[in-house]
Parts: C-alpha cells; structure tokens; sequence
C-alpha cells in the first residue's frame, strides 16, 4: 500500500519504484528494513510461521471456481471454499443494532408496544429488496429495507431480516392483526391502511457509501439530508391519517426532521442507523420494550446549515473533496461554541424508565509531573546497500501477472540518479531524536497518568429495568477551546428503584491540549470544569476539576454557561 496511481493501471507509486528510490538514496535502506520489519512482525504476531490456512475467499465473485488472479483472469481453481466462520455473530449483531437504536420522541409512552390490536407497516423500507439482499453490487442501491451502506468496505449479507419479516412473526406470536403498504407511491391505499390500525408503523431512508459508484445522483456521500423514496410524504401522509405513527428511520447519518417531527400525530421516532443483517429483529426489540435503546452518536440539526460547513456537490479538485471542518469545532462543540439550537444533540436518547443523578464527587490523584521525553531511536542495523541495480531485475523465465505490483526492476535504467531527499535527519543511522510528546506506543506515557477519579451516584426512578448511558464531559477553560468535549461514557444496568455508582478515570491527555510551538502536550491554567449527564445538554452534575461541586447542572438553554445560580461546597 498504496497500490496504483490510477485504479487498473498497474503503475504504483512504490513496487519498483521504492526499489529505485533505495538504490539512488532517496530512501535509506534501514528505512525499507522497518517497512519489512512492521509486516513481518504481524505476520508471526498472529502465527502464520506456524499455521497458514490456504485462501478460500475471492473479493470478486461467489462463484466456486475461478480465476485465482480474477482481474488478470489466470489460474483457474478453486476460489471460494464457502467456510462458515459466523458461529453466534447473528445474536451479537442483533445486540448491537438494537442497542444501538436510538429513540427520539415517545409522546404519551406509546413505546413499548403492548400486544397492539392492529398495526400498519408503511413504507419500501420495511420490506425486502426484489433481487435479493446482495441484488445490488456492494449494495449500492436502496430498494427495500437499508442496512448496510454501499463500497468496497461493504460484506455479502447471509441473509436479512426485514423489518415487515419480523413484525408478522411478532404480530403472529401476539394474536395481533397485521397490514402493510410498502409502495412508496401508493399513497391512497396507505390512507385504507391507515385509518382502521391502532399503530402505524412507518420505515424511511436514506443511503450512501464510497464515492466509486453513483446511487440516484449521490456520489457516495448523500447530496442532501432529506430522506430518500418520497419518504417525506409516505410519513406526512400516514400521519394525516393515524393517530398514533411511530417512524423508525435508517440511514448513514442524520436527516432533517423538520417538515413532519412536530406533527401531533407522529407520536414516537426512531433512528436505527444501518444495523446489518437482524435488521429486523433488533427493531422488534426496541419497539416491544425487549432491549433498551441507545443515544445518538451525533448532532441532527434544525437545518442543514447549522453544520457550520458548506454544503459541497462537486469535488473541489481532480480527485478528492477536502472540506475544511474548522478545527477542534466539530458537529456539537460547533453547536455549543456558536449556541445553536439543535433538534436533537449528540448523546440524546429516550428511555423506558427514568434517571435521576444527584452526586457527584471528584477525587484528585497525585501521579506526578509529567516528563518530557528526549530519547532517541535505537541505531539502524543497516547503513549500505549492497545490492546492484543489474541484481534487482525479475529473475530468468519469471511470470508476471498482469496488474500486480513487484518489486523487481524492469531495467536498470529506472533507477534514477536524481532522487528526492527528505529531512536532514531521517538519513541519520544512529536514529533521530524523539519528540517530547512521544516515547511509546499512544505518546507520552505520561499522557496516560490518571489524574482524577470521578464517582457519580445514579439512580433508576421508573417501574422498570433499565440501561442508562452515562456521559462525562470536561471543560478546559481557554476562550478557543470547544465549551466541553467528551472524555467518557458508561452504560449501565440499574433494577428499578435501585441506585449504583458510576466511576470515572480522567487522564492527563482528557484535560491537555496541544502547544504547536513546544510540540507537546501541556495543561493550560485555566480553570477545568467536569460534566455528568445524559446528553451534551442534559449534565445535572457538575464540578470543579479541584473537588468542589455544584448543586445546579448545566442550563439546556443556555449551551455555553452553567446553571443559574450555582453554588459550590466542599
């Protein structure tokens, strides 16, 4: 890696090329030993040296036998060995995308659902893809339910549970009537539907993945927040004539809301992400109150623009687009810094019980200073190259296979004599000096000390068992620091009526920040805050980072101060 300059070219930017950077000196050959040596060093990490299994798996086709070089199209075999390896993923993966559920709205609690007399499912996105799960190469469409975004970083489903699948299994299991309209522009027929049921179920989408392949005009990346297949109107359309709707939304990321979240009757929203082959089962879950959800990953604005950045269509060079985020300001730091409102904030998320936090107490640790590193790499092993270009051709009668990347020499004529150098300093074999902030795996091992001890009492105040996702966030105090960040979270189980303490470790490296003139990591003087709560504008706890605590949290309205009124004690 990287492969070719051009996809299908063959040229690499290294192969051949770095060979000839090593004999013309652009690169010393201590530093293609390290490149060796990183490989090498996983490759008996996980025991190839003493147990390698033949490959059985082609990333280009599910055809059995085939080309082994599928691009090149040589050596015909055996390709795909079809070795079950999933042993009880399917229950982690259900699991997780039910966990991973987040509820955000549930007017008058009419989640969980109980044993309802009749439901309604509406929408293309509660049903099955005409050609199949794997019916779209790397699933770069979005006909029937969406749980799993498109590219090359994308699997074969084994198979997928439908939501629609899922919801007549539970209705059945309940003795509950069941009714669907997953045409997205049948929007008489959803009217029929919808009146006669006592829940209407409603699945909308959105799509997107790598920028190789174009999906209905979006180029990888979404081209808007909207929601795709008319799901707007599928949504305004039921709840015109149910009562009682309950959207569940699957997409990549946020979508705006505003045209039907406040409607009276869309009563309970969902966003359940892209959660892979149980799709449908995980849904059921939280729907009936069988797993409790979780809290959104990221900020869903009001509007689009609230982003804080530009909206960009077109690449804004030959290749890649580059989008300037605006430093440490990213999705709710930018909405805190700037007191934007937010539809929903990051961490947000519903529950089936209630919480209430009341205490917090902060315990300083005494790890010691922290010691700038000023070590040096060790020396290299290696200083000369002895090898000629004439004995780094491709050896007599050798087979290439087209396309693939070798490190051989064509001609000795390659090996050009004007290479480029590097830093001074990256020649030295007797090692370079390192920087302050390194000397170990993850930097400083100072950055690691942990400076504070956090201990917040939680307590579960519903009738219910439930799960709460306790969130810790800092505060550092310079006026170009985000307001606060995130530096930790826990879920934790509580019975109901029952309390648990919650602990939390804060580091040197929660509370530094990076000093580009000493290149390092430094504690500025500032006052340090920390916040506990349920969202990144639910924090009822709050203390100073010295042991003091306040009895106010932090005022939702107001995302850059504290409480009204605070008080602090010891």
């Amino acid at each position: 890696m990287p492969g070719d300059q051009n996809f299908y070219s063959g040229n690499a930017y290294w192969a051949s090329n770095l060979t000839g950077a090593v004999l013309n000196g652009s690169v010393p050959i201590w530093r293609l030993d390290d490149m060796a040596t990183r490989i090498m060093a996983s490759f008996y990490k996980v025991g190839l040296d003493k147990d390698r299994v033949e490959v059985n798996l082609d990333s280009w086709t599910t055809d059995v036998y085939g080309y082994r070089h599928w691009f090149a199209r040589e050596g015909y075999g055996l390709i795909n060995g079809n070795v079950d390896v999933r042993g009880n993923h399917a229950t982690l993966i259900r699991e997780i995308a039910a966990k991973g559920t987040v509820i955000l709205k549930n007017t008058g609690n009419v989640l969980p659902l109980q044993k309802p007399r009749q439901i309604a499912v509406f929408g293309s996105d509660a049903t099955d893809n005409p050609r199949g799960p794997n019916g779209c190469p790397d699933r770069a469409c979005a006909d029937g339910t969406v749980a799993m975004g498109w590219g090359s970083g994308t699997a074969n489903f084994p198979y997928l549970i439908s939501p629609l699948s899922a919801l007549q299994n539970k209705a059945i299991a309940d003795g509950t009537v069941i009714q669907w309209v997953v045409d997205d522009y049948a929007t008489t027929h959803m009217h029929q539907v919808a009146t006669q049921a006592s829940a209407c179920l409603v699945f909308v989408k959105a799509q997107a993945g790598e920028g190789y392949t174009i999906v209905d005009g979006n180029q990888g990346d979404r081209k808007n927040l909207t929601l795709w297949s008319n799901g707007e109107e599928v949504i305004r359309n039921v709840a015109a004539n149910c009562n009682n709707t309950i959207v569940t939304i699957h997409s990549p990321g946020p979508v705006t809301m505003e045209e039907w979240i406040e409607h009276p009757n869309v009563t309970a929203v969902l966003y359940a992400g892209l959660p892979g082959q149980e799709s449908g089962n995980s849904i059921v879950d939280v729907l009936y109150g069988l797993v409790e959800p979780g809290r959104l990953p990221f900020t869903i604005a009001k509007n689009a623009t609230d982003y804080g950045v530009s909206l960009m269509y077109k690449p804004d060079n030959t290749y890649a687009p580059q989008q300037d985020l605006g430093g440490l300001l990213i999705d709710y730091r930018y909405f805190d810094k700037h007191e934007i409102e937010p539809r929903f904030e990051f961490g947000f998320g519903l529950s089936y019980t209630t919480w209430k936090y009341h205490k917090i107490v902060v315990r300083k640790i005494n790890a010691g200073p922290y010691v700038p590193f000023n070590g040096r790499t060790p020396a290299a092993r290696t200083t000369k190259v002895t090898e000629s270009a004439d004995s780094l051709l491709f050896p007599a009668e050798f087979h290439k296979v087209r396309f693939y990347n070798y490190p051989w020499l064509n001609k000795t004529s390659d090996v050009k004599q004007d290479g480029e150098n590097g830093p001074a300093d990256a020649y030295d074999p007797n090692g370079t000096a390192t920087r302050p902030a390194g000397g170990a795996p993850g930097g400083n091992p100072g950055l690691y000390d942990i400076l504070y001890e956090v201990n917040v009492t939680l307590s579960n105040t519903g009738k219910r068992n439930g799960e709460e996702v306790v969130q810790l966030y800092i505060s550092q105090g310079e006026s170009d620091d985000p307001v606060r960040v995130l530096r930790g979270f826990r879920r934790v189980s509580v019975n109901a009526g029952k309390s648990t303490t919650v602990t939390f470790t804060i580091t040197r490296r929660d509370i530094s920040r990076w000093d580009t003139a000493t290149q390092n990591w430094v504690v500025s003087p500032a006052e340090k805050m920390v916040f506990v709560g349920r969202s990144s504008r639910d924090l009822p706890l709050v203390a100073k980072l010295n042991g003091e605590r306040s009895q106010v949290g932090y005022s939702k309205n107001k995302p850059g101060r504290l409480g009204h009124g605070m008080k602090t004690f010891m």
